[in-house]
């Protein structure tokens, strides 16, 4: 008798455990969804300002063409991302093409003084800090839920039960040239 219940113990044990395990990984999954739905809230917003600056700014530099098309070619893009990665390259071009857009102002001191495009670019300066803050958030939950599921012994039963990596928020290749300044002509 002693034995079955030395037995039923372990069994009992392992299966608390488990669900031990399990309820940890969901909990860290669910706090990427949430991270990553906080990002895209603040994308959306800053997609739903680049309009209205385009048309300000078309009203000073109509003959820029090109630049705007870009930035509306780049937000379409970001707003037709899904995923992480995708979203994450979109978005950095994105930010390459209002960075060639901002560059384009400083040539047209009408524009830089016009009150709403400044407004239009302070909204804008704000709403990128709250990405990058949510980015944060986002690719920290990432870094502790992709670390839970490939420590031991979450890693022996997180792949039987539907757990997969996840991908961090990174605007990708383009790094370097969102990095860098763009050239500014007169």
């Amino acid at each position: 008798m002693n034995p079955l219940f030395i037995m039923l113990g372990v069994i009992v044990v392992l299966v608390l455990v488990l669900v031990g395990i399990y309820n940890g990984l969901v909990a860290k999954r669910q706090t990427c969804r949430e991270a990553f739905a906080g990002i895209d809230v603040q994308l959306k917003q800053r997609q739903n300002l680049i309009p209205n600056l385009v048309e300000t700014v078309k009203g000073y530099a109509s003959h820029e063409q090109e630049t705007l098309d870009q930035v509306i070619a780049a937000r379409n893009a970001a707003i037709n991302a899904s995923g992480p990665t995708a979203t994450g390259q979109a978005e950095g071009m994105l930010t390459g093409a209002l960075g060639k857009l901002f560059a384009l102002a400083e040539s047209y001191p009408d524009l830089k003084a016009n009150t709403n495009f400044l407004q239009l670019q302070q909204e804008l300066s704000s709403i990128e800090d709250k990405v990058a803050a949510a980015r944060r958030f986002y690719n920290s939950a990432v870094a502790d839920y992709n670390t839970a599921i490939e420590q031991f012994p979450a890693a022996m039963f997180a792949g039987g039960f539907g757990f997969e990596p996840r991908d961090f928020f990174d605007v990708g290749e383009d790094r370097a040239a969102l990095s860098s300044v763009p050239d500014v002509k007169f």
